[in-house]
């Protein structure tokens, strides 16, 4: 028992680094750019709150689960801009073998497990899965939004790309996507996306 317990506080304090992985968004209002510690917590809470809004009935704690694990693999392959098509080529294989490393750092069963939900998420085939990729790939839109478009205007990102990329929350919930593409339209407008 003691053994399981120090590698869990030691698998906490590994992920202690996701705080240091900077992503391509800003904090609504703020200078600096969130860090995917912040993002994960944020997609969590929104999932839980959205959950009337979804598209199926889902298991919160498995949604929960996969939003608060599903980015620790940046540790070591680093956060890639979602429209970076060429940096993306790989990134399967190099978080696999980041989730490998760093759930192993668990009691085995634990790491196990917390593995088998990285690869359901990925996977995006449960609706569980499909729910929380949707709230994982709607907030850096949402974001952009408040932000006047700021991840989006420094990255030269078209509407299409945007729509493109981020389908995936409809599948989520199409009563959200149904309010966002609207706004992606005056984003457009507003020179925000480029046509």
């Amino acid at each position: 028992m003691h053994q399981d317990i120090q590698s869990t506080i030691d698998f906490i304090l590994e992920v202690e680094k996701l705080k240091g992985v900077l992503r391509k968004t800003k904090p609504v209002g703020q200078a600096r750019y969130e860090n995917s510690a912040e993002h994960s917590w944020q997609i969590a809470l929104f999932a839980l709150a959205m959950k009337p809004y979804a598209n199926a009935d889902v298991n919160m704690e498995v949604v929960l689960q996969m939003l608060l694990l599903h980015d620790i693999v940046e540790i070591d392959a680093g956060d890639t801009l979602v429209y970076d098509d060429a940096g993306a080529a790989n990134k399967y294989e190099e978080e696999h073998q980041a989730a490998q490393r760093i759930f192993a750092l668990l009691p085995k069963a634990m790491g196990k497990r917390f593995l088998t939900l990285w690869e359901e998420f990925e996977a995006e085939e449960t609706p569980e899965a499909q729910y929380a990729r949707g709230m994982d790939r709607v907030l850096p839109i949402l974001q952009n939004l408040a932000n006047d478009g700021q991840s989006w205007v420094e990255h030269g990102i078209r509407k299409v790309q945007v729509l493109e990329k981020n389908g995936k929350v409809a599948k989520a919930s199409s009563a959200l996507w149904n309010m966002i593409v609207p706004r992606l339209d005056e984003a457009e407008r507003l020179g925000y996306l480029k046509g």
